[in-house]
């Protein structure tokens, strides 16, 4: 287990637990924007090791939670045309839309299928060819870069019949919106998936101009706590940076190949995002040039109204303004077997993290 247990051992955790309670004397808040360090965060009880003046709050780093409700009705609304396959991440499907899900749609009997990677969905497309194949594109430059690959696949071999309904969404936008927001963050945990593909150069506009100290972090419990050390000696020395902890993977300029790709494949638009609203820029639609293969230009759908969930705060979760169990509906009428928002669907959800790892009494 080399590479594992390492970053797992008992005797490291606890030096740079003291590391950081030695380093550690102002109040600082620490958000991280990636679902699967909340999982981790969690999962291994890091806040129950931190001193009490650091507090780590969650932001919007699950895909599946920030994909807004008018995306889920919309997707339902193809669902039930005739001659449609809709192909989704296993997440997407059990997150309530406004009156149905697409759980519900599939019980009804639409012809919905569960994928493991975008090139499923394109060779569904291929044997199938009397069917029109909707892939439901969800996530950040994590994921993007497959939707931007079989869209030029089907560009290339001239498939017909498929089509992408994107959701793909980009972070900076999301992270200004944050760092202006009415929740005082100090330092953010940076999702290290993304930032494979983007670089750590993404977020030096948000030292610059906010003066918010950065860290892109792996996905182990030692990484968590040493990015959290980087973080907290940055702040006490008020000397805000971009830093690497996950240099096992992450570079300053990130993938190139792959940049280059979304830029052929998506250009920015306005995007909604759960809690958030419109954030200008945030999304990634497909270019002019792929537009046959874009759901929402060939698709004329009916959606309706979008309707709100009255005591779900899954959008105040979002934005690191409160935290599960503040929630009236938390563990009663909202847990996994029965998610009222989509923070609870998601197993990197806050909802779903605080739910399975969390203290009954907390």
């Amino acid at each position: 287990m080399r590479f594992i247990d390492e970053y797992r051992d008992p005797e490291l955790t606890a030096q740079m637990i003291n590391l950081i309670k030695q380093s550690s004397v102002k109040s600082i808040n620490l958000m991280e924007v990636c679902g699967g360090h909340t999982m981790v965060i969690h999962k291994f009880g890091i806040i129950d090791l931190l001193p009490k003046n650091i507090r780590l709050v969650s932001g919007p780093g699950c895909p599946v939670c920030v994909t807004d409700k008018r995306y889920i009705d919309q997707s339902i609304a193809y669902s039930r045309l005739p001659n449609v396959m809709i192909t989704t991440y296993g997440d997407l499907i059990r997150v309530p839309g406004s009156t149905s899900s697409l759980e519900k749609e599939k019980a009804k009997g639409a012809d919905i299928r569960i994928v493991y990677s975008s090139t499923d969905a394109l060779d569904l497309a291929k044997t199938n060819p009397q069917k029109n194949v909707i892939f439901l594109g969800i996530g950040f430059e994590t994921t993007s870069p497959s939707s931007a690959y079989i869209v030029r696949q089907a560009y290339q071999n001239k498939i017909q019949n498929f089509f992408l309904y994107s959701a793909h969404k980009v972070m900076p936008p999301a992270l200004k919106l944050l760092a202006e927001g009415e929740v005082k963050i100090n330092g953010l945990i940076c999702p290290g998936h993304v930032s494979t593909i983007t670089g750590s150069e993404i977020y030096e506009p948000l030292v610059a101009d906010n003066a918010i100290a950065c860290v892109v972090c792996g996905f182990e419990p030692l990484d968590i706590l040493q990015s959290i050390f980087m973080l907290v000696r940055q702040i006490e020395k008020d000397e805000a940076k971009v830093e690497i902890q996950y240099t096992r993977a992450v570079k300053p300029e990130g993938n190139a190949i792959a940049q280059n790709l979304l830029h052929e494949v998506f250009e920015e638009r306005d995007d909604w995002w759960r809690g958030f609203g419109v954030i200008p820029r945030s999304g990634q639609k497909i270019r002019q040039k792929y537009g046959r293969f874009d759901a929402e230009e060939y698709f004329d759908v009916e959606v309706e109204e979008t309707k709100i969930d009255y005591g779900c705060i899954c959008g105040e979760i979002l934005k690191g303004l409160k935290i599960p169990n503040e929630c009236s509906l938390f563990r009663k009428n909202c847990h996994p077997a029965n998610p009222i928002g989509a923070c609870m669907v998601s197993s990197e959800g806050a909802c779903h993290a605080f739910y399975k790892y969390g203290k009954l009494n907390q």
